[in-house]
């Protein structure tokens, strides 16, 4: 790829039903934060949407150099790992889960760089064979609030990276300060190897080695609250300038 085209960068969409109270839309309709975009296009990405039509997942991704994985306030279907029945604060969107698997799946098999954030980390440890913790207080009684109070664009906790694992490569530290906002947790990474944990000993981070670039975090890098969090989707992007279409 020439050094004049940025890497095209999938960036998958939320969606909402229609509103009922006078919100966006009476009909349904996608959504997604704006720093997504912006994060993406500022370390030399060119970022598109991509909407949940998974008979065009395998057509979208082979225009694809890259692809994030977004997060958002629903769950990954317990059944998809073995876990049953929900815990009763699990919330599904199938639609969108549905064309995520297709993307991520597609993805992986062509060997796109990948970064899942958040839900996009979770989805990407169950369908490396992981699975999920369904509700971080049932199963780490002294956990650190992960459903930070303060707001997004400040950091929660801190996390330990892995050393010598790829993400401790790209970011050069041992801590890195993240903020915070799920419920869920990854208990088994599967093929993946787990690159970064909270105090509590929630997983972080998680990424696939032999991959070109593979990497899960659970924290909302796109707000860039440290130089960690514009080095992630930089090393995405430099991986998908290598082995972009």
């Amino acid at each position: 790829m020439s050094a004049l085209h940025a890497p095209l960068i999938g960036v998958t969409l939320d969606s909402e039903p229609p509103s009922t109270t006078g919100g966006y839309s009476r009909f349904a309709w996608y959504a997604l934060r704006q720093n997504y975009m912006d994060m993406i296009s500022a370390c030399g990405g060119l970022p598109v949407a991509l909407g949940h039509d998974v008979a065009q997942a395998a057509q979208m991704v082979a225009r694809l150099d890259g692809l994030v994985v977004t997060g958002g306030a629903f769950d990954v279907p317990p059944e998809l790992y073995g876990d049953e029945p929900p815990h009763a604060t699990v919330q599904t969107k199938p639609r969108r889960t549905a064309a995520e698997i297709a993307l991520l799946g597609e993805g992986l098999d062509l060997g796109r760089p990948v970064l899942g954030i958040c839900g996009g980390m979770q989805l990407l440890a169950v369908l490396l064979g992981g699975r999920l913790v369904q509700h971080i207080p049932d199963t780490y009684p002294a956990a650190l609030a992960h459903e930070q109070p303060n707001p997004r664009d400040e950091a929660g906790h801190v996390v330990h990276v892995t050393p010598g694992t790829q993400l401790a490569r790209l970011v050069g530290c041992a801590t890195l300060e993240v903020n915070s906002s799920h419920h869920q947790a990854v208990a088994d990474a599967g093929r993946g190897v787990v690159s970064a944990t909270a105090p509590d000993g929630v997983v972080e981070a998680i990424e696939l080695p032999g991959h070109p670039f593979c990497m899960g975090v659970q924290w909302h890098p796109e707000f860039g609250i440290s130089a960690g969090d514009r080095l992630l989707f930089e090393g995405l992007i430099d991986a998908a300038r290598q082995t972009g279409t």
